[in-house]
């Protein structure tokens, strides 16, 4: 099955993110990487010599997500904003069980083919999920990790399952009252607009994603710091906080926010993980 609701909507946002491409802020490459899981997409950009940070963006995105904050990113980084396969950016369309390795092993080919034998990561929401699950699999490749609203730290919340479901059943007004709910009270309003136009023309992932046990998450040596909203409409910030924070993770949980965060100190850890890189 297509991850979008029809051809007509899949050429829609894909047209819109072809947009944002145009516009991309910054000298940078668009780059199109062989993957056991098909063709991935990465903007790349950054000295080549700086500390890679990879960029994964959250569920029902693409790295325009991180269009804003690329040049200032790439001050201090190489860095390389991949398209997560199984979402609505350019890359493959496929989407393996999360419960197994091949995710993992789809990073691996991302990260070999950049030539980045270990690299930090900066992730938002489901991206979140996939650089744990690649950090409990492969640490020493590893550097850092920061992110922002992960899952698979707590059980996702039972009411926002329900909005999901009734989403379509709720008309305009209501469909737009849900998806700013659970971004919080933060979010810009072109953010929630873009928000309905995915919902209306994409299939999201089902099933609850698997959470991470305390063996998996000892497994995390390298630096991690987690920003979280308190009042997340999707997932347990408080057991996220709680479960990282065993894990030796600095975490900060922001009061009357939800799942939508404007800003943090994850550029402020990543460069004193990284070191200071000055060119």
């Amino acid at each position: 099955m297509t991850i979008y609701k029809s051809e007509a909507g899949a050429r829609l946002l894909r047209e819109r993110y072809l947009d944002v491409l145009k516009a991309w802020p910054g000298p940078h490459e668009q780059l199109r990487v062989p993957t056991p899981e098909g063709e991935t997409f990465v903007v790349a950009g950054g000295p080549a010599d700086a500390p890679p940070l990879v960029l994964l963006h959250g569920s029902g995105s693409n790295s325009g997500e991180w269009a804003e904050r690329f040049a200032t990113l790439t001050e201090r980084f190489r860095v390389y904003a991949v398209d997560i396969i199984g979402e609505p950016g350019l890359s493959a369309e496929t989407r393996p069980p999360l419960a197994t390795d091949r995710y993992a092993t789809w990073l691996d080919a991302v990260l070999d083919h950049v030539g980045a034998a270990r690299a930090a990561f900066l992730t938002s929401s489901f991206g979140g999920w996939l650089a744990l699950d690649y950090a409990t699999r492969r640490p020493e490749r590893v550097a850092a990790l920061a992110l922002r609203c992960p899952i698979g730290l707590g059980s996702m919340k039972k009411g926002f399952a329900v909005k999901a479901v009734l989403l379509p059943l709720l008309g305009e007004k209501g469909r737009r009252k849900a998806v700013a709910g659970v971004l919080g009270a933060d979010a810009e309003p072109r953010i929630v607009d873009h928000q309905l136009l995915v919902s209306a023309n994409y299939r999201y992932r089902t099933g609850p994603f698997p959470v991470f046990d305390d063996t998996a998450l000892a497994k995390l040596t390298m630096p991690v710091y987690a920003v979280a909203g308190a009042e997340d409409a999707m997932v347990d910030s408080a057991t996220t906080k709680r479960r990282l924070e065993a894990a030796g993770a600095t975490v900060d949980l922001v009061p009357g926010t939800g799942h939508y965060i404007p800003g943090s100190r994850d550029l402020e850890f990543l460069v004193a993980a990284n070191g200071d890189f000055t060119g």
